[in-house]
């Protein structure tokens, strides 16, 4: 069990967040790229994700991506997977980031439910951050 308050134990590269993968990290450094610090870094990262990768259900996209490197080759992914690259190249450019999920609703507390992915980052001034790129 990856332990919560050692911000190290979020810097991992798994199947679906391969921040190792060569596309992944020329765009986590492209991102980086005369940033000044790891907020900048974040918010980088943050706005590209949110802004230049098309919600897969709002556009009507095609394919399904779930892996990060999918994710930024296609442009295209559900909320999840959309998370799955935010964590990636914050993990690429040694941010510890997380996923985070929530139940939502359409019409209060009652069925149908949906579940939806979004990320926490570690920023140093400010602890763990909670960060939603779906757009």
């Amino acid at each position: 069990m990856t332990n919560p308050t050692d911000p190290a134990a979020f810097l991992a590269a798994s199947e679906y967040i391969d921040w190792r993968h060569p596309a992944v990290l020329a765009q986590a450094a492209v991102l980086a790229a005369g940033a000044d610090g790891d907020e900048d870094i974040a918010k980088r990262c943050f706005e590209f994700v949110r802004d230049r990768i098309q919600h897969s259900w709002d556009y009507r996209k095609n394919p399904v991506t779930c892996r990060a490197s999918e994710v930024l080759s296609h442009a295209t992914g559900y909320c999840y997977a959309k998370s799955h690259l935010l964590a990636a190249l914050l993990r690429a450019n040694r941010i510890p980031a997380g996923l985070c999920y929530q139940r939502l609703s359409l019409d209060g507390d009652i069925p149908p439910y949906c579940l939806h992915g979004l990320n926490a980052v570690y920023l140093t001034d400010h602890g763990w951050y909670r960060l939603d790129a779906r757009g």
